[in-house]
């Protein structure tokens, strides 16, 4: 039997999503470019967000040096060494709404985030989501790192870079995660 990702094969969103995968070796040989990381958060900016509000803020990582503090200061982000480029995404406080909604910024993010994920993979890039929200101390290493100002949040770490050892997406359909009311 095909799995979901053959089955949709003619669907070419549906085989992207199904065939994203997170991704931990990288080729250092080979370089992203400023287009393709344009690219990425171009379709991280076209995430929807609470209110328009857009509370996002990236930081590009290509120096080496910083990629290597990068995996060296954080548990899950050894595989930042290797990487072209890392993406760092933030919320920008100014734009968090108040009251009843002001978490509202950590969804617009991680849709932010997902979107760069699967562009990532449709440009034919690896890249994997490291968390650091609500992680105080990687927050904070991060900021102290990147010379980020108080006024962003980091949210997360995407390195970046073409794979070098491809693998298999999972198939992680489960129908015991589903009720449907009818």
């Amino acid at each position: 039997m095909k799995n979901i990702a053959e089955r949709n094969d003619e669907n070419i969103v549906m085989k992207n999503i199904l065939t994203r995968t997170s991704d931990r070796l990288f080729d250092t040989t080979r370089e992203v470019s400023k287009n393709q990381i344009e690219q990425l958060l171009h379709a991280a900016m076209a995430a929807p967000s609470g209110v328009n509000r857009q509370p996002w803020h990236f930081y590009v990582v290509t120096d080496k040096t910083l990629l290597a503090q990068l995996a060296d200061s954080l548990p899950y982000c050894k595989m930042a060494k290797d990487a072209a480029a890392a993406i760092v995404s933030c919320g920008d406080s100014k734009k968090f709404l108040e009251g009843v909604d002001d978490t509202l910024w950590v969804q617009d993010l991680s849709a932010a985030s997902e979107n760069i994920l699967l562009a990532a993979n449709s440009l034919g890039l690896g890249s994997v989501w490291t968390a650091l929200y609500p992680h105080f101390d990687r927050m904070e290493k991060v900021k102290q790192l990147l010379k980020i100002d108080d006024t962003f949040v980091p949210f997360n770490v995407i390195p970046v870079g073409y794979v070098l050892t491809p693998h298999k997406p999972l198939d992680k359909w489960n129908p015991a995660n589903i009720t449907y009311l009818e």
